[in-house]
């Protein structure tokens, strides 16, 4: 036994050690979220990076000290010169994304571009335009709840077994005073919810603004087979954010949390229609049906992948040396997203 131990622990890392990445890199944006989130998995994964573009020349000397072997530049036109760079990540400040965008595409080379690709669904169209039109051979938006191992489970089981009748979603958090909080936070759960459902129309909102600068999103969403219910909040607090999705299914209800937990309770059904659990006493029942485990410190129990940013970059970066030909979050995507987006904003400027 201790030798076929042995043997799957050689196996399995010579396979992780002979996972090399071939080509070379470069990285727009040096901002807390692309330090924190971004690149230590880039690190983890050894993608090659040649340049990191900032918008500050003062910052080059300190970027190349803190990553040896990488030249850092503020001029993207470095990047977009060198043929030997394959694709480019973007994370810089939302405002900035569809230029940089615009560039990078009329350039030819790959983009992975963090959220918010753009601020409209005009600018959207273009981008897909000019991805077509350039012959840029993989992009992907990096809304990386997509990718999150939870929610490929629940994905699959309500396209397999499980259909849904129903759903609600909180998403509670802090103020928001540096951008917009729409396009840089609510486009995820949005996102999700036209991911995991489908195309939505609003049925029902009101909008809500504290006097501290809090906002407040109440939706009523119409997809094509389900109805559900969204409270989007910058009125709350970041110490004890909140993002819980509850879909109710045929068989049962399914509830996922801060994308670390999901949990699905089987319905008990009923007999002339009373509630089996009025006539018999039934003991409350849970499977867990992914959950993150914080006593092994491995990469699947670290936030990073439950939260999908390692799959998302990987999948961007396997797409590019063509490992992998899946693109869940290519621009194309994401047009029901940024068609819902702006149906919020009208709905906004109308005084709904």
């Amino acid at each position: 036994m201790n030798n076929l131990i042995r043997r799957y622990k050689d196996i399995r890392n010579r396979k992780r050690l002979g996972n090399v990445y071939d080509g070379e890199y470069a990285f727009v944006g040096i901002g807390g979220h692309s330090l924190d989130n971004l690149y230590p998995v880039l690190g983890y994964l050894n993608v090659r990076l040649k340049y990191i573009c900032c918008k500050s020349p003062d910052k080059i000397p300190v970027i190349e000290n803190k990553y040896m072997g990488v030249r850092a530049t503020a001029d993207i036109g470095d990047i977009l010169g060198d043929d030997n760079i394959r694709g480019v990540f973007v994370s810089a400040a939302p405002a900035s994304h569809f230029g940089i965008a615009v560039e990078i595409l009329r350039s030819g080379k790959s983009l992975f571009i963090e959220k918010p690709p753009c601020a409209s669904l005009e600018e959207l169209c273009r981008l897909i335009d000019m991805e077509k039109m350039y012959g840029s051979p993989v992009v992907v938006a990096g809304l990386q709840k997509r990718y999150s191992p939870a929610v490929s489970v629940l994905r699959k089981k309500l396209r397999g077994c499980c259909k849904a009748t129903g759903y609600s979603l909180k998403y509670l958090t802090g103020l928001y005073p540096e951008g917009d909080a729409l396009t840089d936070l609510f486009i995820h759960p949005l996102d999700l919810v036209c991911f995991l459902f489908g195309p939505p129309s609003i049925q029902g909102i009101d909008i809500i603004r504290s006097k501290d600068g809090g906002q407040t999103f109440m939706l009523i969403l119409k997809h094509p087979q389900v109805t559900g219910m969204l409270e989007l909040s910058t009125s709350y607090t970041w110490a004890d954010g909140c993002e819980t999705i509850t879909v109710n299914t045929e068989k049962g209800v399914f509830v996922l949390t801060q994308m670390r937990n999901l949990v699905f309770k089987p319905r008990y059904g009923s007999v002339f229609g009373v509630p089996v659990e009025k006539i018999v006493r039934c003991s409350p029942s849970a499977v867990t049906l992914f959950s993150e485990n914080g006593f092994v410190p491995t990469i699947a129990n670290n936030q990073l992948y439950t939260h999908g940013y390692f799959n998302e970059l990987k999948t961007f970066v396997d797409s590019v040396e063509g490992r992998r030909s899946e693109n869940m979050s290519g621009l194309s995507s994401l047009t029901d997203t940024y068609r819902l987006l702006g149906d919020i904003c009208r709905a906004d400027k109308r005084g709904m």
